[in-house]
């Protein structure tokens, strides 16, 4: 009989033992972040990044974006001021959320940059472009990077 309960209660924390294995598996899945890489640019070919959105507790979506090898603004033909930073929404909305900050006061140091932000939109695709002042509301025709739609 004693042999009979052992077996059971091996069974019940073996049972439970794999419960708590699977939501802890499924709560770390869920709070992954969903990362893209940006396409090979025409414009800055040897420029590679890489954006990572997560949604927070609080329905938002944070997005951080990190980038490599991108050429000095002011190289490019023709020459620009800065790299900003462009959101298309769901609702097919184009954003400007910000500029692209250089990892070191100047690009030609570290050819890096990253730029972060929070949105209550969720974003479908993220692209780079480089342009003549930080205040445009509509992106230019020189997109350096850009995201396929995720």
């Amino acid at each position: 009989m004693k042999s009979e309960i052992y077996f059971q209660k091996n069974i019940f924390i073996n049972q439970m033992w794999l419960f708590f294995m699977a939501l802890i598996t499924a709560i770390s899945f869920s709070s992954c972040a969903q990362k893209v890489t940006f396409k090979t640019s025409s414009v800055v070919p040897a420029a590679r990044g890489y954006v990572k959105i997560k949604k927070d507790k609080n329905e938002n979506y944070n997005i951080e974006v990190k980038l490599f090898n991108l050429a000095e603004v002011n190289r490019l033909q023709p020459s620009k001021e800065t790299y900003i930073v462009w959101m298309v929404t769901e609702q097919e909305l184009v954003k400007n959320i910000g500029l692209v900050k250089s990892a070191s006061s100047i690009f030609s140091k570290s050819l890096e940059g990253s730029f972060e932000t929070v949105s209550s939109s969720k974003p479908s695709k993220i692209f780079i472009t480089a342009e003549e002042s930080s205040d445009v509301q509509v992106p230019g025709s020189k997109i350096v990077l850009a995201t396929e739609r995720f």
